[in-house]
């Protein structure tokens, strides 16, 4: 089985996690589309009839699966003859809780869809055919899908409830884009990487978003990659406080970590925190811990170079701070296969409590810099891609110099169908 990527899609690195936000239901997507509720719910899987065969896509060689921008919106596809059965799960807080399943019938013959294993919730009756040519659980229930078409049923989160009891998926729910939107904003509070490597861009959005339904590392077993996690939830909004304790005790083993690359970043994310909780003394102490850690003749530095891959939060940070290290964007330089196309970034730190976001836009072999600060005032330079420029300026532009290995001909525009500015009002043109 192989993992597909659309333009704006990401692969899926393990099976995703699915969820609402401030609830409790949890379920994990498996490879081939099947909802595995936690706490022992039941797992609904579904099966296809086409014209030629029942379709089993847990067996199926043709399954591939994407995460819809990034997001925690499931999408699974199944060749089938002239096209393919796609089926796309996502979450909705409407009427108690429900993944709502929907599976598009993308090919020109009709077919038929059966779930198993969970009662759902249809706008109407399953056909009343017997379902031959494949052994389903009792229970399963099958819908007729014309071509071009799409069903949808629905698992209710909460199986008690009234609207589970009486059967009827509700008429009016969100659809997937709105879904999809909603997930985005609260990826993109932390900052917004419209990187030119589109499928970089999405999985730093998916682990996003798997990192508020999932929560951080433990922190007795990695204090690195907790403090990454819990920093990045609270750029999106978590509220600092309660997570204090918790942090305290992961500042307090990272002096046993000096061989952790990103041991600097985890020291710039629990101070963030702090800051966040309005914990300044806390902070004060923690840059003394910092210094004193940092300076350890064992400790590794890392390298500020992106990432080949994103994988979690650790490599969200790498990518960060491969963009602004501190205050010094680009540190390694521009990276190679970024130079010669315009793109953009809003919200990556600069330090515990401040922000840049900036474009670059070429002009023949030069880009030039369109930059915003927030928060903290402080000088921005760049030691890798313009070693003689700095400046205080919160905003403003510049011209940089050719960067080693820029190619003229390499330059391409900045494409991103998402052209709505960020939620902080900042925007480049």
């Amino acid at each position: 089985m192989t993992a597909a990527t659309s333009a704006f899609g990401a692969p899926v690195a393990q099976p995703p996690t699915i969820g609402v936000l401030g609830g409790t239901w949890r379920a994990t997507v498996a490879p081939w589309g099947a909802v595995q509720q936690w706490d022992g719910l039941g797992t609904l899987d579904w099966s296809i009839a086409a014209d030629d065969r029942w379709y089993v896509p847990a067996d199926e060689p043709t399954v591939r699966q994407t995460l819809v921008e990034g997001t925690p919106i499931v999408e699974t596809r199944v060749r089938i003859p002239n096209g393919d059965a796609v089926h796309r799960v996502y979450t909705v807080a409407d009427h108690g809780g429900l993944t709502i399943v929907e599976v598009e019938n993308d090919s020109s013959m009709p077919i038929a869809v059966a779930f198993s294993g969970v009662t759902v919730l249809s706008l109407r009756p399953p056909t009343d055919m017997p379902i031959r040519g494949i052994d389903l659980p009792a229970g399963a229930v099958a819908f007729p899908i014309g071509h071009r078409s799409t069903i949808a049923v629905a698992i209710p989160h909460d199986p008690t409830s009234a609207g589970a009891r009486s059967g009827l998926l509700p008429p009016s729910l969100p659809p997937s884009t709105q879904v999809v939107r909603g997930w985005l904003a609260a990826a993109e509070r932390a900052s917004r990487l419209l990187v030119p490597d589109a499928t970089m861009a999405a999985c730093v959005v998916r682990d996003r978003c798997q990192l508020m339904l999932d929560g951080p590392a433990a922190a007795a077993e990695d204090p690195v990659g907790f403090l990454l996690g819990v920093a990045d939830l609270v750029r999106m909004g978590s509220i600092a406080e309660p997570w204090m304790p918790e942090v305290v005790d992961a500042v307090a083993a990272l002096p046993g970590h000096g061989s952790d690359p990103l041991l600097a970043a985890a020291f710039d994310a629990a101070e963030r925190v702090c800051l966040a909780a309005d914990e300044r003394r806390a902070a004060k102490d923690l840059r003394k811990v910092r210094g004193r850690v940092l300076a350890a003749p064992s400790v590794v530095s890392q390298v500020a170079i992106v990432p080949s891959t994103i994988d979690g939060v650790r490599g969200i940070a790498q990518l960060e701070r491969a963009i602004a290290n501190g205050t010094d964007l680009f540190p390694a330089g521009v990276p190679a296969a970024w130079l010669g196309q315009n793109f953009e970034v809003y919200g990556v730190p600069t330090g515990p409590a401040s922000e840049v976001s900036f474009a670059l836009r070429w002009h023949g072999e030069r880009p030039a810099v369109l930059w915003e600060c927030t928060g903290d005032a402080v000088t921005l330079t760049s030691s890798g891609a313009a070693p003689e420029w700095r400046t205080t300026d919160r905003t403003g532009d510049v011209l940089w110099p050719v960067p080693t290995g820029a190619v003229p001909s390499a330059i391409e525009p900045l494409t991103d169908d998402r052209s709505a500015p960020p939620t902080d009002g900042v925007s480049f043109s």
